[in-house]
């Protein structure tokens, strides 16, 4: 009877640490799910991906905001401070 038990005991602790996984880490499993459903898709063709414009993704600039934040630095460098 003691081994009985014991193998409830872990088929529900692994049945446990398993959904512990799945909720942790749900975000990371869909994506990597989404991935493998599209490679394993006979009819999916990454050509005809509409969603993702890759010209804009790499003519866009690194630090969208440097030119204002140039201007500020600017402004602020020429005020007048005075100093005792």
């Amino acid at each position: 009877m003691g081994a009985l038990t014991t193998a409830l005991i872990a088929i529900a602790a692994v049945a446990l640490g398993w959904c512990t996984i799945e909720i942790a880490c749900k975000p990371c499993l869909e994506k990597g799910r989404e991935a493998i459903d599209r490679n394993l898709n006979p009819d999916y063709d990454p050509d005809d991906d509409a969603d993702t414009d890759t010209t804009a993704a790499l003519h866009a600039p690194l630090n969208p905001d440097n030119a204002e934040a140039a201007a500020a630095a600017a402004a602020a460098s020429s005020t007048v401070a005075k100093s005792v």
